[in-house]
């Protein structure tokens, strides 16, 4: 059995922390000693992504920070997998010395062959077809043992003008449901009560396997099969929001009230260009009938400012819808122009200032919207899943229904007694802070 040491740096999105966490299970399968601390690894295993520039500089500053310690501590290999190595991996082969192997998007489970390439100083590199990539697999789950991520599919068949995913990832290729309720029941033996259902579009679920939108008897077929108390949906597409789905989301009250819905514009201009299905009626249908369908439903979404040919009007309108829809959680990226892409090509493209303008504006917008709706919940009871303390503001800290994991806020609340992380709490709501809310502990 191997005594070497591998270390691991996941980056990018929850998708990608679920291939770290398989192939963090593979590699210790195979006898390899797991360590959280880089300086101590023989071989590092950086899972990057390349969804936008900034991910990009993200993956290639985190390979030159580890071959830091390929240069200065005991470190004798470098090993690139993910999106990135998918993307770019015979550039980054040839141009950055310092990694050892490549491991793209359809090869990962050639993750061990790497590493042992890797330590004997020899170069690797794999790039299979992304197509017939596994689906699923054992993993060593590294989010903390209350929470974790399941994901129900592979790749996106969208083809958004501006997406660089179907071309990294693959076609979209639904995971057979039988597989997912076993890792849903093997994630609630370990503890988990919060369980985020990720793919690039939940929504598609099941329609290339199955022949129709099968999300909902998904999410009924998981809550059959666990007692997991919190289930939370992730990237929800707006064409695909289909009646059941609403009814699901109504009347199990184990489906958590929440759902992530990136829109990305409103006009119908930017909309067409993106090639994003159904325009701006699906959008305005989806957020009515989500509303009407589920009251009390928190609504994710997120926009792209300084898409090609946005104009000031197309922005506007973007703005003013914003404030009429008063979303609970709102993030937006500038445009950011990806090789390969239909976009990439497309005239109009807009300065750099004006998306750095526009995404100003439109953040102070929503963060107005936010704060107006936190001022709501003052004096409001809600349920929140601890998940830790905060010694700087001495008080514990979690998440209540509407707050996704990484992604949108806390609830800080003070209790007279000792609260181990991932125990449900009830809070009286006393105060807010921007995207944060605190509160006391109330028991019945």
């Amino acid at each position: 059995m191997s005594q070497y040491k591998v270390g691991f740096v996941s980056l990018g999105c929850p998708k990608n922390l679920v291939d770290t966490e398989v192939m963090l299970r593979k590699l210790s399968d195979e006898g390899y000693i797991i360590t959280p601390d880089e300086t101590e690894a023989d071989v590092v295993v950086i899972n990057t992504c390349a969804f936008i520039e900034s991910a990009k500089k993200e993956a290639i500053d985190n390979i030159l920070d580890i071959a830091w310690l390929k240069e200065n501590k005991s470190l004798k290999g470098i090993v690139v997998c993910g999106c990135l190595a998918e993307r770019y991996g015979e550039e980054i082969m040839k141009e950055m010395p310092e990694v050892d192997a490549v491991v793209g998007v359809g090869s990962m489970s050639d993750i061990s062959a790497a590493v042992e390439k890797a330590l004997k100083g020899e170069k690797y590199f794999s790039a299979k077809d992304k197509n017939l990539s596994p689906l699923g697999g054992d993993r060593i789950v590294t989010t903390p043992d209350y929470a974790a991520y399941i994901k129900i599919a592979e790749g996106c068949d969208n083809r958004c003008t501006y997406c660089a995913i179907p071309y990294i990832r693959g076609r979209f290729r639904s995971r057979p449901m039988e597989d997912i309720i076993k890792e849903a029941k093997e994630l609630e033996a370990i503890g988990v009560k919060e369980l985020c259902v990720v793919a690039q579009d939940t929504t598609r679920y099941g329609l290339d396997i199955y022949g129709s939108y099968s999300l909902a008897r998904l999410l009924r077929e998981i809550t059959a099969a666990t007692q997991i108390p919190w289930i939370r949906v992730l990237y929800c597409y707006p064409d695909k929001i289909t009646d059941e789905l609403i009814e699901e989301f109504k009347n199990n009250e184990r489906i958590v009230k929440y759902i992530d819905l990136p829109i990305q514009h409103v006009s119908e201009n930017i909309l067409l260009r993106m090639n994003r299905r159904g325009g701006r009626d699906a959008v305005l249908s989806a957020i009515k009938r989500l509303r009407e369908g589920v009251p009390g439903i928190t609504i994710r979404t997120t926009a792209i400012v300084g898409f090609p040919g946005e104009t000031e009007e197309d922005f506007e309108e973007l703005c003013s819808f914003i404030k009429e829809a008063r979303f609970d959680r709102f993030g937006a990226f500038a445009y950011s122009r990806e090789e390969g892409t239909p976009a990439y090509d497309f005239p109009d493209q807009v300065d750099e200032q004006t998306k750095e303008d526009r995404y100003s504006v439109i953040m102070q917008t929503q963060a107005d919207i936010s704060e107006a709706l936190n001022e709501l919940k003052k004096g409001t009871l809600v349920t929140v899943l601890t998940e830790g303390y905060d010694p700087v503001s001495s008080a514990y800290y979690g998440r209540s229904a509407a707050d996704a994991p990484d992604i949108d806020g806390k609830v800080y609340f003070n209790s007279r007694r000792k609260i181990k992380a991932g125990t449900f709490v009830n809070v009286r709501i006393t105060d807010v802070l921007d995207y944060d809310l605190f509160g006391t502990e109330e028991r019945s």
